[in-house]
């Protein structure tokens, strides 16, 4: 469901926003198309930076697996192609 709004835009804007959206979408199509996709993002930026918090506050346990884990690594070699 669709709700009626009135938003005040300065002019610059307005022409910003007209010459995005083209011909063939209105200002209030362009306008939610815009809106929702810059709330997708402040979700996912909200996700990552805690992604990262988690990651940093557990670093030290990570870079131990790591090193463990390469421990049990076979030496890589490459033949030249020379």
């Amino acid at each position: 469901m669709k709700l009626k709004t009135s938003i005040t835009l300065s002019s610059d804007l307005l022409k910003e926003i007209d010459r995005n959206a083209g011909s063939k979408t209105s200002r209030s199509a362009y306008i939610e198309a815009v809106m929702r996709e810059y709330l997708k993002e402040k979700v996912r930026r909200a996700i990552n930076e805690r992604d990262l918090q988690i990651l940093n506050a557990n670093a030290d346990y990570f870079n131990r697996e790591m090193e463990d884990v390469l421990r049990y690594q076979a030496p890589i070699t490459y033949e030249s192609a020379e």
